[in-house]
């Protein structure tokens, strides 16, 4: 658990798993990379044995004023992914850690996507008599007008859909058709006055960060400006999947400078423990502060 000023964030776990080798998703790694990096990549970071990466997947519940805010929603259970072995057909007790938390998917006043990749968005809804219904049956929920409209043009062409292994359809769709949704679009918009969403675009068109301030502290809920602290200290690494990889980049450099400037505490979407943390400029140019 974390506070910043007023706000109370825990963590809630989907999975924390090793995933993709790190010098596939990061070829420019090199081994003296690794000579420079690894008394903090392993464990938490980087699993030496198979030469992976870890990845976590989770949501952060924001508690604030009256509201109960659900930041990302992680990949969903029974949902195939190819090509994923590590999110395939998962069977997380996730609502049960949610409970845990402190929130019951009826007490959830808003659900925030930072975008609408497959690992964020797959319990936004469950199944009820064979349909997919929003999982928080009394939350709005925030989405990116860019992304929404760029998912649906990829789920309605033959030749590339369906958008996101399905989960446009199973997880998107549903909440625009139950008239649940909130689409935030252009630059930057204030939900209350607590948070500012901010467009950080690149990794999706419309991939967007929560700033959040309280008591004169600060945090940033960032999705996947970076998946992993290595692109911090190299902050032109991209992830593989990315709608445009310059503005991917740009945008990470921006956060990072925001990051760094501010003081914030930074909330990622897949950094392993401590799962949260701060960033620093340093000579060469940014340094994260997540110990262990």
């Amino acid at each position: 658990m974390f506070e910043v000023g007023a706000a109370v964030i825990t963590r809630v776990q989907e999975t924390n798993l090793p995933s993709y080798p790190l010098r596939e998703i990061f070829p420019d790694f090199t081994d003296e990379h690794l000579a420079e990096h690894e008394h903090w990549l392993a464990p938490h970071h980087y699993e030496a044995e198979s030469g992976r990466i870890r990845l976590a997947v989770h949501s952060w519940l924001v508690k604030i004023g009256r509201k109960t805010i659900l930041i990302d929603a992680c990949c969903g259970n029974n949902k195939v992914k190819p090509g994923r072995p590590f999110w395939h057909m998962l069977n997380e007790p996730y609502l049960e850690r949610l409970a845990a938390a402190g929130a019951r998917p009826e007490e959830v006043d808003l659900v925030m996507c930072t975008h609408l990749h497959h690992d964020h968005v797959g319990w936004n809804t469950r199944q009820h008599n064979g349909r997919w219904v929003p999982t928080f049956p009394n939350a709005r929920y925030v989405f990116s007008k860019q992304d929404v409209d760029y998912f649906a043009a990829i789920d309605a062409d033959p030749r590339e859909g369906p958008a996101e292994l399905g989960t446009f359809r199973e997880c998107v769709v549903p909440i625009l058709e139950h008239g649940k949704a909130d689409l935030v679009d252009g630059g930057p918009c204030r939900l209350d006055e607590f948070i500012e969403i901010e467009p950080a675009p690149g990794h999706s068109p419309g991939h967007v960060v929560f700033k959040l301030e309280s008591r004169g502290e600060r945090a940033i809920f960032i999705g996947d400006v970076w998946h992993h602290l290595l692109q911090v200290y190299y902050p032109d690494w991209n992830f593989p999947k990315n709608s445009d990889a310059d503005q991917a980049r740009a945008s990470r450099r921006k956060v990072l400078d925001y990051c760094a400037s501010s003081g914030a505490l930074v909330f990622p979407g897949h950094v392993g423990l401590p799962f949260a943390g701060r960033v620093e400029k340093a000579t060469s140019g940014y340094k994260p502060l997540f110990p262990p």
